[in-house]
């Protein structure tokens, strides 16, 4: 993570501002539980700060998202309160155009490693979300998804993503 004088949090994603070539690792229906199949595929993204550094958003490209292989347009934005010291993170995504989740993914980093959660329902069970974020220095991040069926007392991991700088 960037060292940085302004030790309230609100650069804690400064590492991720550029562009990313990513390699994706999802179960092929992170909705089904019983879902075992793993799926692969590329993507882009191009994070870029907002609000004077508060902020910043991230659009992101899948040319084709399986198991369809349609493709997918999507962006985070990152919202930094330095009240609390919490980063809120929004997904959005064609897959459900014209919504935001009133329910963002929250958390921090300690050192290298940001932790956000979250909860959502999904096909009627209350699941709690996980959103790792690893600093790998100048060329590398990584971020995954965890969902926990019971109250956060084991979380399973269903989405890995590699991202690599784009040069």
């Amino acid at each position: 993570m960037t060292e940085n004088a302004n030790a309230d949090g609100r650069h804690d994603f400064d590492f991720f501002h550029g562009r990313w070539k990513s390699r994706n690792r999802k179960l092929a229906d992170v909705l089904d539980r019983k879902c075992t199949t793993w799926v692969e595929f590329e993507s882009s993204l191009n994070c870029e700060p907002v609000l004077g550094g508060l902020g910043n958003v991230e659009p992101f490209v899948a040319p084709a998202m399986p198991p369809s292989g349609e493709p997918l347009d999507a962006m985070t934005l990152r919202l930094f309160d330095p009240r609390t010291g919490n980063w809120r993170i929004w997904w959005i995504s064609t897959r459900q155009p014209g919504l935001i989740d009133d329910n963002p993914m929250e958390g921090r980093w300690s050192g290298a490693h940001g932790e956000f959660f979250g909860a959502e329902v999904i096909n009627g069970d209350d699941v709690r979300v996980k959103w790792d974020w690893d600093d790998l220095g100048a060329d590398g991040a990584r971020w995954e998804q965890r969902f926990s069926w019971d109250g956060g007392a084991t979380w399973e991991l269903n989405w890995s993503t590699i991202h690599t700088r784009a040069r």
